[in-house]
This record gives C-alpha cells, structure tokens and sequence, in this order.
C-alpha cells in the first residue's frame, strides 16, 4: 500500500508512519513544523527510515497514492485534505487507522486522562523482557528506543502482542477492541466528565478483558466485569515505599521492586501495567520486576535537562491538572530550595476548559516560596478563539497570594529564571504539542 500522512510529526500519527513502513508500505507524509524548519531531528530519523517528507502544500499528492490518513489537528480547509478530496484519494482519520491495526492483533489498549503513555511503556517493558516479542504504538516515545536511534514511540515485535495508547481526546475511543482494556483514571481534560464517562463505558463494553483502577471513584460504575488494581486494593499490597528525585522502591505483595521514576504516581502506574501482564501474560511479580529495574522511562514524562549551578531543570509534558499537580509533587522530593514552575498553556480551547481547575491546581500544589512563570499560551494554528490569554490564570493566583509572573513573550523567560533561580532551587518546564518545549528547557539551563 502507499500511504500519505498529514500531521506525520504528531505523537501518535508519528507511531502509525513508522509501524506502516515497518510492515512494508510505502509511506510518505508532511507536517507543518517541518515546513516551518523545526523539529529537524525527527524529520531526519523518517527519512532515513525511508519515509519521504513533503512540504504540506499537496504537491506530493497524486492518484498513485491508497489512502491519506488525517490527525484530528488537520482541519477541512487544510491544502492537503481538499487535494486527497479532489484527486478522489480515500481518507482516513488516525484513529480509524489505529483501530484497524489494534483489532488485528491481541491488543492492550491503555487509556485514562493521565498516566498512558508511562503505563504503556511499562506493559511493554515488561513484556518484551519476558520475550513476548510485542509491538508498540504509543504517544510517548520510549527512552530505550531512542538510545537505539528509534523515533521511539513504535516497534514492530514478531509476535500477536501489541500494546497501544488510546487516546479519548477526540472520542475515538469507542473504536477499539482490545484483548485487554485499561483505564487508569477519568478527570477532566478535552470533554467534559458526562461525555468522557459515555466515551469510557462503550471502550469498557468492547474490551474483552477490562483492567481498572480501583482507588479512582469514578470507575467504580464503569462495569462489573473488571479486573481491579491500585495502591493497596485488590490484589495488590504495597509496603516499605521509599521515594527519591530520581528512583522509588517499594514491595509488591511482598516482592521487592526498584523503580528508576520519581513520584507516588509512578507506583501507581507501575502496579497497572504489573496487574496487566500478570493476568493476560501469565508474567510473575518476580519476573517483572527484574525486568523494570532498567526501565529508562518515557521522552518527556520527568527528564532531566541538566544541573547548573546546583539549580536542576527538569522538561515535563504535564498539561492538565492531574498530570500538572503529580509532576509537581515529583519535583518537590528531596528539594532543598523553592521550585520554579513554568507551564505553558498547550491550546486556546483547553485552556478555556481547565482554566478554573487549573487555577486551583496551581492553588494548591505551590509553596509559599514556590514561583509560576506562564508564557502566552502555544498557538499550534488553525482557526480558533483566541479570547483567553494566560494571565486569566496568573491574576486569580496572584489575588490568592502565589508568586506568579506573565510573559507575553516566552524567549524572557530565561534571563528572568537566571535572577530568581538560587543553589538548591528546581526548575520544571511543562506543557504539551510544543515541540521546541526541550529546547527552551535546554535554554534555560545554559541561562543559568
């Protein structure tokens, strides 16, 4: 088959490239941060993948081509997707084309508002240690893979296994079959409570087996056909927890594991992806422990950009109050100073939604010495509202008495972090489809 993708440096439309060309297609693709000259490196591991990038104007496109498959970024009156609708070339939406892959293997499907992409490196972890030989599409890229000169956020194995992120941001959710469905947690992020809980139940009735979190109220309706796991319910006891910034121990039913993460909320996620494994694979607590002592985590979830001047940043993808307030708690282990939090709104619409949630996130999770620094948020293009600005988050919290500052423009930030950052002090970067986020945290350090 020939396929073309329009978005192909999107997390998730990325992974789909690379297992279409892994699996003997020919695959093109374009995206607009390649035409705008960024993110180089990722354009270059396509092409040497054999994937060919073309500019995002339609004139890669022709007849020749099976199918054009569309990320829910891509709008209607995008070149390309009038082009494919002229030229009578059949369209696909990502999600369409992920549930066809997910239902010709013996899938894991891992879904929830936070949490997917470390559980799903995890499973897969686990699994391919065991030699289950699993393939991978995931939105995270696995740091393993990278270190082996992979984009990282797919691999083809030579087995029925795959393990996948779903996704329930654009409702495609309801699309999958999985062999094995799991939902780590529902809060408020893309939808409303009402619409994800819909989205969650049909994904629920259509996985075979049904993995959920039993410490999340929310799950607790979702079915009664479920296999639960969490911190200290079901099966699972866990004891002797010791956290550190960079690793967590602990015992699982009386099985000793090292964790190379930081943070409560990675026990949690470790303990889904053990229960997961251990029912559908047959993988014992010993086993995956041996396995996960190497585990090099997920590109983005908690990675450190460097040291200076004993002032550590940290680069993180946290954008919605859970993942915002769980990667906030991680930073403040061990800390010996204040933090210095910047989060750049990931969207015009998001922000709209969260806007009061976050603000109380914010709220709760700074110190009295703690500092908010909040670019304008991120314009990804498009047509969109642009009536609501990051300073509607800073004002209520500099009303309620948190250090916060607004930066219209992001490329202050730096010299600002240089005057307020102390020996002792942690820096966390945080924010989502920004694809320069890792540079400006590296901007950051070498400011200091």
């Amino acid at each position: 088959m020939k396929y073309y993708f329009v978005g192909i440096a999107g997390f998730g439309m990325s992974a789909l490239a690379q297992i279409s060309k892994d699996e003997g297609n020919e695959v093109f693709g374009s995206d607009r941060n390649f035409d705008m000259g960024l993110a180089g490196e990722l354009r270059d591991k396509f092409e040497r993948k054999g994937i060919k990038i073309c500019p995002q104007d339609g004139s890669c496109l022709d007849k020749s081509f099976d199918a054009a498959v569309f990320s829910t970024a891509v709008e209607e009156t995008n070149k390309e997707y009038a082009k494919a609708s002229q030229l009578g070339i059949k369209i696909i939406h990502r999600a369409d084309f992920l549930a066809q892959q997910a239902n010709r293997f013996k899938t894991i499907a891992v879904s929830g508002t936070s949490g997917k992409s470390t559980v799903t490196a995890l499973i897969y972890h686990i699994l391919e240690r065991n030699g289950f030989s699993p393939s991978l599409i995931t939105g995270g890229a696995v740091m393993e893979l990278i270190e082996n000169g992979e984009i990282g956020n797919a691999a083809r194995g030579k087995s029925e296994w795959l393990v996948i992120e779903a996704d329930e941001s654009d409702g495609t959710l309801v699309k999958y079959r999985p062999y094995a469905g799991v939902i780590l947690n529902i809060s408020k992020d893309h939808k409303e409570i009402s619409q994800l809980m819909d989205i969650f139940k049909t994904f629920a009735q259509n996985s075979k087996m049904l993995f959920l979190n039993c410490q999340d109220e929310m799950l607790r309706t979702i079915s009664n056909k479920s296999f639960f796991f969490g911190l200290n319910c079901a099966d699972w006891r866990v004891e002797n927890i010791k956290l550190s910034f960079d690793s967590s121990s602990f015992s699982i039913n009386g099985v000793n594991f090292f964790l190379p993460l930081c943070g409560l909320h990675n026990i949690s996620n470790l303990i889904a992806a053990v229960s997961v494994c251990f029912k559908t694979a047959g993988i014992k607590l010993e086993d995956a422990a041996k396995a996960v002592r190497d585990f090099k985590g997920v590109y983005r979830r908690f990675n450190i950009a460097g040291e200076k001047n004993s002032i550590t940043v940290i680069d993180d993808f946290a954008h919605n109050p859970a993942k915002i307030e769980a990667a906030l708690a991680a930073a403040k282990i061990g800390i010996r100073g204040k933090l210095i939090a910047v989060y750049q709104p990931h969207g015009f619409a998001p922000t709209r939604l969260l806007k009061n949630e976050l603000i109380e996130s914010f709220k709760k999770t700074l110190g009295g010495d703690d500092i908010l620094i909040m670019p304008e948020i991120y314009y990804a293009g498009g047509s969109v509202s642009k009536d609501i600005s990051s300073l509607d988050i800073i004002r209520p919290l500099l009303e309620a008495g948190k250090k916060a500052f607004y930066f219209e423009k992001r490329a202050d930030v730096p010299a600002e972090i240089k005057k307020l950052a102390l020996p002792g002090d942690r820096v966390i970067v945080m924010g989502a489809r920004d694809l320069t986020l890792p540079c400006f945290a590296r901007d950051i350090l070498n400011a200091l």
